[in-house]
């Protein structure tokens, strides 16, 4: 699905204030409340619009340490024949643990990629060794963030999409 400036520009305003509201968003843009709605809704259900949930610091919340841990992850021959592979049985392992955030298979050295976050360096060993328990985790390498240089972002990509989709024209 590729999305037009009207999108770009409904999508900018929910970003900057996620609680304007669509009858404000409307105003603010010159277009009928039922056209900022409809496309809310096929964004949403197209899935670029992923959520709305409010964006929460987990340093805030006492989570000072951000690291970002690679796995090696056994590969079971017999998963397979189950008809799942190794790295989804680790992600269900991983999905328990409330200091994940993320984690992404990927290619490489290791095999998943893990966001993680702790309250202290000594918590941070600690959610290493959960990570280290789950079953097929083989070897852990961790790197631990000292400041965010640009922090999670979609706008600057829906921009780019913007110049570079097809013309309709």
């Amino acid at each position: 699905m590729t999305i037009d400036d009207l999108d770009a520009q409904i999508v900018a305003v929910f970003a900057a204030e996620p609680r304007v509201g669509v009858l404000e968003c409307s105003r603010r843009l010159g277009v009928a409340r039922g056209t900022v709605q409809a496309r809310l809704d096929r964004m949403t259900r197209d899935g670029v619009i992923r959520g709305w949930g409010p964006e929460l610091d987990p340093a805030a919340m006492g989570y000072a340490v951000t690291a970002f841990v690679t796995l090696e992850i056994r590969q079971h021959p017999q998963a397979h024949l189950a008809g799942r592979a190794a790295h989804d049985a680790v992600a269900e392992q991983l999905a328990q643990v409330p200091e994940v955030l993320e984690a992404h298979t990927t290619t490489g050295t290791g095999d998943m990629l893990v966001r993680v976050v702790a309250r202290s360096n000594a918590d941070l060993q600690r959610v290493i060794d959960r990570l280290l328990s789950s079953d097929g985790v083989v070897r852990a390498s961790t790197v631990i963030a000292l400041d965010t240089q640009i922090g999670p972002r979609v706008l600057p990509l829906v921009q780019a999409a913007l110049t570079s989709a097809p013309s309709t024209t």
